[in-house]
C-alpha cells in the first residue's frame, strides 16, 4: 500500500484525505450549530415574550381599559361641533366688558394671568407659553373708549417688566391695533407708580375694578399708588356668565364627551378592580380623545358618602353590589366639564340551578346567612330608592332653570324633593354652580342666593345628592343652559335613566 510522506506513517492515503477533509469542515459545522442554536433561542424568546405580552394584555385592568377605549371610539360624533373660539370673539368680549365698565362708572378693569386672563386673552391658543402669576406684576388692563358718536369699545394694554416685553408680544393676544400697548417698568421702579404716570392715566387717580382672582399685594400696591380699587359689579360678571353660542357648543362637547366616556366604561368594569384602577381607566379614555385631565373622583359604597372622597380612598374593590359614584371633570379647547354619575356594574351571569339550590339550602340552614342576605336585600332596595329620589330632585331643579328665577329657587326645588322623601339631612351641599372655562364659576345655586336672577345664556351644573355616612352616596350631575323661553337645554347629551344606564 502506498503511503504519502505528507501524512503520518501508517495511515492509508484515502483515510488521511477523509480525516483532513473532516478537520477542515469542523469550524463551519460549529458555526452552523451555533447559528441554529441562536435561531432556536431567538424564536423561543419571541414566542415567550409574545405569550407574556398576551398575558399582560389580558389582565382585568388592561382588558377593562381597552374595552372602555373601544366603546368610546365607536362613536365620536359628539366632537363634531368643536370649534376653537375665534379671535374676533375675544375682541367682542372685551368690547362688552368695556360697555359694562362704563355702566359701572369705572376707568379700567385689571387682571393678572389666570382664567379671566385667558377668557379675555386667547384660550384657543393651546400651545402658548404658560405664564403663571409671580412676584413681578404682569397685568392686563381693559379700558373703555367712547367715540364721538358714543360707541363704546375696548382699549387693551399691559403692565410688564421691561425684560419680559418681548415675551408678552409673543403671546399672540388678539388686538385691533398694529401692536400691543405695553407699559414697561424696570425692576428698581415701583410698577404701580409707573402705571399711574403712564399715558394710560397721565397721573389721574382712576377707579380700577379688580378681577376676583387678582392677588392681595397687587391690590394694595395699586391703592398705595393712588388708584381707587373696587370689586366686580354685576354688569361685569354678566359678561362671563352669559355664554355665546360658540361657548355653549364647546361646553356641550366637553361635557357630553365626559359623560359618554363614563357610560362607555361602565359595562367594562368587573369585580375586583379598585377605585384607583377605575380612575386610571377613565383617565386613559379621556386622554384618548385629547381631553385634558382635570379631576377624577371615583368612590365605591361608603366612600361615596363623602361627596369628594377622602385621603384614604382608592383601595376599595368593586363588587356587583357597590354603588359607584364618579365625579369627573376635563378640559377641551379651554372649556371645562364637571359631571357625576352613580351606578352599579353589570351583575354576574346567572348561576346554574344546582348552584342556586346549594345556596338556598345553605341559606335555610344558616340563620346568620339568612339575616345577612336580608340585610343586603334591604340595603340594595334603599340604594335603588335613593337613586330614584335624586333623579327626581334633579328633574325638579331642571324645571326651575327659567329666566328671572332666583338662583336660590333652583336649589330649593331640588331640596324640597329630597326633604319630602325624608333625606333632607343627607343633602349636604349646594345644588350647583356656573360653569365655563372654569369648572366652578358664579352664579352659585344655594338656597340663600336670592339676589341673583337667572339670565338667558347662563350655564349651570345641576347636582343633587344624598349621602348616608358609612353606607353609600348617590349624586347625579348634568349641565343646563338657561334659555330665553321654554325649558333649559341639557348640555350633557342625555341624563341617566337607571343605575345600569348612567
Amino acid at each position: 500500500m502506498l503511503v504519502s510522506s505528507k501524512y503520518p506513517e501508517g495511515i492509508p492515503l484515502h483515510q488521511a484525505q477523509v480525516q483532513t477533509h473532516n478537520t477542515r469542515r469542523s469550524p463551519n459545522a460549529l458555526r452552523l450549530i451555533a447559528t441554529s442554536l441562536l435561531l432556536y433561542a431567538s424564536i423561543s424568546c419571541y414566542y415567550f415574550l409574545s405569550f407574556q405580552s398576551r398575558n399582560l394584555a389580558s389582565t382585568p385592568y388592561q382588558k377593562a381599559e381597552q374595552c372602555t377605549i373601544d366603546n368610546l371610539h365607536a362613536d365620536l360624533s359628539f366632537l363634531d361641533p368643536a370649534v376653537p373660539i375665534s379671535a374676533e370673539e375675544f375682541l367682542e368680549r372685551r368690547d362688552r366688558l368695556a360697555q359694562a365698565l362704563v355702566a359701572s362708572n369705572v376707568d379700567a378693569f385689571v387682571l393678572e394671568p389666570g382664567y379671566t386672563f385667558q377668557y379675555y386673552g386667547n384660550i384657543s391658543q393651546v400651545d402658548w407659553e404658560p405664564w403663571e402669576p409671580e412676584e413681578r406684576p404682569f397685568l392686563m388692563l381693559i379700558l373703555p373708549h367712547v367715540s364721538s358718536s358714543g360707541q363704546v369699545s375696548a382699549k387693551t394694554a399691559f403692565l410688564s417688566p421691561h425684560f419680559e416685553e418681548g415675551r408678552v408680544r409673543m403671546l399672540g393676544i388678539p388686538t385691533r391695533e398694529d401692536e400691543l400697548e405695553i407699559v414697561i417698568w424696570e425692576e428698581h421702579w415701583n410698577p404701580y407708580d409707573t402705571l399711574l404716570k403712564s399715558r394710560l392715566f397721565d397721573g389721574h387717580h382712576g377707579k380700577l375694578m379688580v378681577d376676583e382672582e387678582i392677588r392681595d399685594f397687587i391690590v394694595r400696591g395699586l391703592d398705595a399708588a393712588g388708584f381707587e380699587t373696587v370689586g366686580l359689579s354685576q354688569d361685569v360678571e354678566l359678561v362671563k356668565q352669559q355664554k355665546s353660542p360658540a361657548e355653549v357648543e364647546l361646553l356641550r362637547v366637553v361635557n357630553t364627551g365626559t359623560v359618554v366616556a363614563v357610560r362607555a366604561m361602565r359595562p367594562c368594569l368587573i369585580p375586583g378592580l379598585t377605585e384607583d384602577e377605575v380612575t386610571e381607566i377613565l383617565n386613559s379614555a379621556l386622554l384618548s380623545i385629547n381631553f385634558g385631565l382635570f379631576f377624577n373622583i371615583v368612590l365605591f359604597e361608603e366612600h361615596g358618602a363623602l361627596p369628594h372622597g377622602g385621603f384614604v380612598t382608592g383601595f376599595k374593590k368593586l363588587t356587583p353590589e357597590s354603588m359607584v359614584v364618579i365625579d369627573v371633570g376635563a378640559h377641551y379647547l379651554g372649556y371645562s366639564s364637571d359631571i357625576c354619575r352613580s351606578f352599579f356594574i353589570d351583575p354576574p351571569k346567572t348561576q346554574s340551578p344546582t348552584m342556586m339550590g346549594s345556596l338556598l339550602n345553605s341559606w335555610i340552614r344558616n340563620p346568620e346567612g339568612r339575616q345577612h342576605l336580608i340585610a343586603d336585600s334591604e340595603l340594595r332596595a334603599e340604594k335603588l330608592r335613593v337613586w330614584d329620589i335624586v333623579l327626581q330632585a334633579q328633574s325638579a331643579a331642571a324645571a326651575a332653570f327659567k329666566p328671572n328665577n332666583t338662583a336660590a329657587s333652583v336649589d330649593i326645588a331640588a331640596r324640597q324633593v329630597i326633604e319630602d322623601a325624608g333625606y333632607g339631612y343627607a343633602f349636604t351641599h349646594r345644588l350647583g354652580h356656573g360653569i365655563g372655562i372654569k369648572a366652578h364659576e358664579s352664579p352659585y345655586l344655594n338656597k340663600w342666593n336670592n339676589d341673583i336672577l337667572l339670565k338667558p345664556g347662563m350655564t349651570f351644573t345641576n347636582e343633587p345628592g344624598i349621602y348616608l355616612e358609612n353606607r353609600f352616596g348617590v349624586r347625579h350631575e348634568d349641565i343646563y343652559l338657561v334659555k330665553a323661553s321654554g325649558e333649559a337645554e341639557l348640555l350633557t347629551g342625555r341624563r341617566a335613566t337607571g343605575p345600569y344606564d348612567p
